[in-house]
């Protein structure tokens, strides 16, 4: 019978550590360091914090943003779960310089940073295309085909329509609207929490049947191949309602594009 050594790998060992050491050139905790630390403008977190003379030192963004985009890349997209790895993890720890800060102050910095956050966006393309990373070629989605892509749009499907359709919908809405005025006509005695309910929701009808109207008076009805008239979408006019493996969604079909051509 075989004899092999004992697996240890849930063993708790106590041993010193050089956080340094921990990352790894050629590792995406090493790149991410470096591009953070040498290549990118973070001067714009700075007018954020005004703490020179009063109050407690603030996380440095390089920090909370190498920690965020470490979490991000292993699947973390939860605050809790990125301040517990930062407390348990060593690649997290070593990332962080073994800064261990609250899940708040992590959702804090995504929440209210986003500004800023954004704009270095552009300088990690520049980083890339600089390092040859970005391939010059134009792509795009197939949208041929049986197995076609389909993308998903922000649009709900409650909104889509033929224009027949949407016009029912209006008119149901409108007689919805009139039978909460002849409820309250019919009940002159109701409390003040139901008054306000019926009147939040007669001003969600009212607003709902007049963004029908609008629409139906500054767009034409499309019609298909065999004249007969296209469902259109009152928030996202060019989507259409298609059938995926998932179910039916409210979006566009990916059309192929593909040149050699540099932008």
């Amino acid at each position: 019978m075989a004899h092999y050594k004992p697996d240890l790998s849930c063993q708790n060992k106590f041993i010193p550590v050089n956080f340094s050491e921990q990352i790894l050139p050629g590792t995406f905790e090493y790149a991410l360091c470096y591009i953070v630390e040498n290549k990118l403008d973070l001067t714009g977190f700075d007018a954020w914090y005004n703490n020179d003379k009063t109050g407690a030192a603030a996380y440095p963004p390089s920090v909370m943003l190498k920690i965020i985009l470490l979490g991000y890349a292993h699947g973390l997209i939860s605050s809790r779960r990125i301040a517990k790895a930062c407390e348990t993890n060593i690649h997290f720890m070593s990332v962080s310089g073994d800064v261990q800060p609250h899940y708040t102050s992590i959702a804090g910095f995504v929440a209210k940073m986003h500004e800023q956050i954004e704009l270095l966006f552009t300088q990690v393309l520049m980083i890339c295309d600089e390092e040859n990373l970005i391939g010059h070629n134009m792509f795009a989605i197939d949208g041929g085909g049986p197995a076609r892509c389909k993308i998903k749009s922000n649009a709900s499907k409650e909104w889509s329509g033929t224009f027949e359709e949407l016009g029912r919908k209006k008119a149901k809405l409108e007689r919805a609207s009139q039978r909460i005025i002849e409820r309250r006509q019919a009940q002159d005695g109701l409390g003040e929490e139901e008054v306000a309910h019926d009147l939040k929701q007669k001003e969600k009808l009212d607003k709902s049947a007049k963004k029908i109207t609008k629409f139906l008076a500054t767009h034409q009805e499309k019609t298909g191949s065999k004249g007969k008239p296209v469902k259109s979408n009152i928030t996202v006019p060019d989507s259409a309602k298609m059938t995926t493996s998932k179910g039916t969604i409210q979006g566009y079909n990916g059309i192929a594009a593909n040149t050699s051509t540099r932008h």
